[in-house]
């Protein structure tokens, strides 16, 4: 029996190519062969993809970026990028497809359309990104990783969750240490690609703890290149003990080891919060679209798992009251840490698997 192949489509952002991990992680133990479709910017994301899962770098493009020359090209790449999809999708006649958002899912997406392949879609936030409601209406299902999420009018979505990466899984609702006169951690992370505004007020707001809470203090800080210099220089010249780097390879283990974690509120660091169970401040990107950040951070916020703090708010001090509160309060931070535990869907892998499965089906009857 010929083995079943599952063609995944995603951008180039951990928040797209995570949960097309997680996803990818689960069909091979059930014995499915798995390509990926992605750019030359999402191959960057594919170092924890398993080693048998098939990486095909495609041509895409977006009209975000670039000059007007480069705009200009953008049909032509996306085109050949169709292109080679449809050569490949003949070839190897996929059971189902699955896009995770991005502009590197449209040729995949396109010619599983036009080929009339099984296909679906999932969407991380709570708002769908632009190229999935491009194909919102083109698919067989729309899954949705954040609940409720604003859909077309006539469009059905089905609540599956946000899949995490097995080494977040392996960690889930792992014991919490709540904070208290001993070494204790803070992560901060801006999402795969760092972020300015957390490099420029998580230092100082830190620098204003009390000395009792600095002392034992270690951060871990995800910045852009271009902040490292600055941001570690800054720890260093107050006596805080922090680790600054581009990206963490180690994420789970770093947020496992965490009395706080201070985030922006992308879909994919909240699903890993609330499998694994820290208390956070979050703090949404003004500039995301649709403000999905926002929609994003709301269920965990009002469960009682997380803080949100507006960009607009986002002072020096606010954040360091708010920093002080959680770390001053074992109770308070514990009532947190069972409050994401609640929230979160630790099974959003199997969930959709069994709609990847479904769909499989489907299309061989």
């Amino acid at each position: 029996m010929k083995q079943p192949l599952l063609v995944m489509a995603a951008g180039g952002t951990g928040g797209h190519m995570f949960p097309a991990q997680a996803l990818a992680e689960a069909m091979l133990r059930r014995g499915w062969r798995v390509k990926l479709s992605t750019d030359a910017r999402g191959a960057r994301y594919t170092g924890g993809f398993p080693h048998t899962v098939e990486i095909d770098q495609i041509s895409s493009a977006t009209f975000a970026r670039g000059g007007l020359i480069a705009k200009a090209g953008v049909p032509f790449r996306i085109a050949g990028g169709v292109t080679s999809a449809v050569a490949g999708m003949i070839r190897d006649k996929p059971d189902v497809v699955v896009g995770f958002g991005g502009y590197p899912s449209i040729p995949a997406l396109s010619a599983a359309t036009l080929l009339k392949r099984p296909r679906m879609i999932h969407e991380q936030n709570g708002v769908l990104g632009r190229v999935n409601q491009i194909f919102a209406s083109r698919v067989d299902a729309v899954a949705c990783g954040t609940w409720p999420t604003e859909l077309p009018e006539g469009i059905e979505g089905y609540h599956v969750g946000n899949p995490v990466r097995r080494a977040v899984i392996e960690r889930a609702g792992a014991g919490y240490i709540v904070p208290g006169d001993y070494p204790m951690s803070v992560l901060v992370i801006g999402g795969s690609q760092g972020a300015r505004i957390l490099s420029d007020v998580v230092p100082p707001a830190i620098a204003q703890l009390p000395m009792e809470v600095l002392r034992s203090l270690r951060v871990s800080h995800q910045a852009r290149e271009e902040d490292i210099e600055r941001v570690a220089t800054y720890y260093a010249e107050n006596g805080i003990d922090a680790d600054v780097q581009p990206f963490f390879n180690d994420i789970p283990r770093r947020m496992t080891e965490a009395q706080l974690v201070i985030s922006r509120a992308g879909a994919s660091s909240l699903a890993d919060l609330s499998v694994i169970g820290r208390p956070s401040i979050l703090i949404p990107y003004a500039a995301a679209a649709g403000d999905h950040q926002t929609a994003n951070a709301r269920g965990l916020v009002d469960a009682g798992g997380a803080i949100m703090l507006p960009e607009s708010r986002m002072t020096v001090e606010d954040l360091a009251a708010q920093i002080e509160l959680v770390l001053s309060e074992p109770d308070g931070a514990l009532q947190m840490v069972r409050a994401a535990l609640g929230f979160g869907m630790p099974d959003a892998t199997e969930r959709l698997v069994s709609m990847v499965e479904e769909l499989a089906e489907k299309g061989r009857t």
